[in-house]
């Protein structure tokens, strides 16, 4: 069951894909590997679920 909504799930995956975007555009850049977690709000928004909503009881989803 979805608990993420529209606008929601659009800024995560914006803010996803640019930051494994930066992964690659910075190379050298110390602690690179920290550009990757943006897999984490990437995946959420396309599956529009997140556990950690879950677990907290939070649903910003307009149809449950």
């Amino acid at each position: 069951m979805a608990n993420i909504g529209t606008t929601e799930r659009i800024v995560r995956i914006i803010v996803g894909v640019v930051l494994i975007a930066l992964y690659f555009v910075y190379p050298a850049a110390p602690m690179r590997w920290l550009f990757l977690l943006g897999i984490i709000p990437l995946a959420t928004g396309l599956l529009g679920w997140c556990g950690l909503y879950t677990l907290l009881g939070i649903n910003t989803c307009r149809r449950s």
